[in-house]
């Protein structure tokens, strides 16, 4: 049985996108622009949200664009409020902004630490609080929310010592929101992509195991939400092997990750 409703059909539905400019957030809105879905495009990147949503509007789609900075609630409450006097209400909403830059613990940043944990959870929070109150009041149109976390945050791993706890931390997240609000009639989708080609990806400097395309990763999306899947992972060839080494031993993990990795 789908855990959530399924989401099959796009034309017309209301989406919100929250990190929309590059990337995964990007494929996301081109794939459903295409589709007939009416989006609203946030984040920090103005010119390049302009640049996406004229695309959109120009192939006959339907963007609107909201630029903000997830660190900020208010900036959060005041796009919400926007969308709903515009559409009437929100039927999706996709958290996606975020940010990475690789750290391992003998150069440990404590301004990096706190970036990673004010964009990629906090964030998240910060939206949270500005969406589900309109959400529960129209639940019986079976409204969902999708948070983009990675699986950097099964377990942890080398390079990601920013990155990773911030995206376990989404991860608890998502499983406890399913808990409370998919019995109110809310969709929570959890997103757990594995190397994606993303501006953000391009920092790393060493050969990422099944990198695939932003467009690939919004197809998976697609598909996840169209089975009504709440963790959507991909590729499936690698994130099957990341999810069993959860259940991996920490002495058996440790030896095999500095194996994998040489570091």
């Amino acid at each position: 049985m789908p855990l959530n409703q399924p989401i099959r059909a796009w034309r017309d539905r209301r989406v919100w996108i929250v990190g929309a400019s590059t990337g995964i957030g990007a494929a996301l809105a081109e794939r459903w622009g295409t589709a007939g879905a009416r989006l609203a495009l946030s984040a920090r990147s103005g010119d390049k949200l302009a640049a996406l949503a004229q695309g959109i509007n120009a192939a006959g789609g339907a963007a609107m664009v909201l630029p903000l900075d997830v660190r900020s609630p208010d900036a959060l409450q005041v796009a919400h409020a926007a969308i709903v006097e515009r559409w009437g209400g929100i039927d999706l909403v996709v958290l996606n902004a975020g940010t990475y830059a690789p750290m391992r613990a003998d150069a440990f940043d404590l301004g990096s630490m706190n970036e990673h944990f004010a964009v990629n959870y906090q964030g998240v929070v910060n939206a949270l609080a500005a969406v589900i109150p309109g959400l529960l009041l129209r639940a019986a149109q079976q409204p969902a929310i999708a948070i983009v976390s990675s699986v950097a945050g099964y377990r942890g791993l080398p390079e990601a010592l920013a990155y990773g706890p911030s995206k376990a931390a989404l991860i608890n997240l998502a499983e406890t929101l399913y808990l409370d609000l998919s019995k109110k009639g809310i969709g929570v989708f959890l997103i757990d992509p594995g190397f994606v080609d993303t501006p953000l990806t391009s920092q790393n400097k060493f050969k990422m195991p099944a990198l695939i395309s932003a467009q690939e990763a919004a197809r998976q999306i697609e598909l996840g939400m169209a089975l009504g899947e709440f963790e959507i992972h991909f590729p499936k060839r690698f994130t099957r092997v990341m999810r069993m080494l959860r259940l991996l031993p920490y002495g058996a993990y440790f030896r095999l990750v500095r194996r994998m990795t040489g570091l």
